[in-house]
């Protein structure tokens, strides 16, 4: 049986790894206004945050439709391929993936098993990674969902958003109510739940919530009994993410640390100079049999 590994554009990969482990991805649209953009296709993420703090209305997303994934499924399938792992962005924070798996006895020509990372980013990246690379030793599809599995439950993410009202306008903060009054005064840590974005501990300053955040990753590495994997994440804050390795690089050396880029689609939800940190067991290093 022939397989591939589909996710979406949230999963930033990089153009390197896409071609390497022949992943295929399909990009997530951004609006601005009466615009729309097809994320890293139209409209880069330098583009997309010059873009954001300049205009007259704030973006918002839509989903991918389920045209853009027949069109995928029916180019794989005509490329030879008997099935596709397709991998995607968290249930509780879009509804596609349920829509995606209504969607699927309309598909007759390939089989498809689509799985939900709930999660994002570098976490959902890690998720195609090793797909690919279970896939390219000779696993089958069955084989490589329940590792998909195993990975996921691995998947932890911490983050803090420069301003916290992109995630209450956009509706993905899930326990906003008890925050809404203190939106200038606290960068409180956020991390998934279920799916779902919530913030767990409020902090002053970025730099609590960084401590914070770098506290609950080196619990992570005492407690894991296996090789982790690091990414920092940073929506257009270079700068802050230079600080952040070189301080991480220092407190644990010999651990693997990814830099990632939070592009548009997650950005209009967490709005630019957001900082995370994702970590699971490290793909790379996965067992094979």
């Amino acid at each position: 049986m022939r397989t591939a590994i589909v996710t979406d554009s949230a999963s930033y990969l990089s153009a390197e790894a896409i071609k390497k482990y022949d992943i295929h991805v399909v990009p997530i649209t951004v609006i601005f206004g009466q615009q729309t953009y097809l994320e890293n296709v139209e409209m880069t993420s330098k583009e997309f945050y010059e873009r954001m703090r300049t205009a007259p209305e704030l973006p918002t997303t839509t989903q991918i439709t389920l045209g853009q994934m027949q069109q995928m499924y029916d180019q794989l399938a005509a490329e030879g391929y008997d099935a596709v792992i397709s991998i995607h962005l968290s249930s509780g924070i879009t509804s596609f993936i349920t829509n995606l798996e209504s969607y699927l006895p309309n598909i007759t020509n390939i089989k498809v098993y689509p799985f939900d990372s709930l999660i994002t980013a570098g976490g959902e990246a890690y998720m195609a990674l090793l797909a690919a690379k279970l896939i390219a030793a000779g696993q089958t599809p069955e084989q490589v969902i329940t590792q998909l599995e195993a990975l996921r439950d691995t998947t932890e993410v911490y983050f803090v958003v420069d301003n916290l009202s992109h995630l209450v306008r956009t509706g993905r903060l899930s326990n906003a109510s008890g925050l809404v009054g203190n939106l200038l005064r606290i960068k409180p840590v956020l991390t998934f739940e279920d799916g779902k974005i919530v913030a767990i501990q409020k902090e002053r300053t970025m730099r609590r919530a960084y401590q914070a955040i770098k506290a609950k990753l080196a619990a992570a590495i005492e407690a894991a009994d296996y090789p982790l994997r690091v990414t920092i994440e940073n929506g257009n804050n270079p700068k802050m993410q230079a600080e952040w390795t070189a301080d991480l690089e220092a407190s644990f050396p010999g651990l693997k640390i990814i830099e990632g880029e939070i592009g548009p689609v997650v950005g209009v939800h967490v709005g630019e100079g957001v900082m995370g940190l994702i970590w699971a067991r490290d793909w790379e290093q996965w067992p094979t049999k």
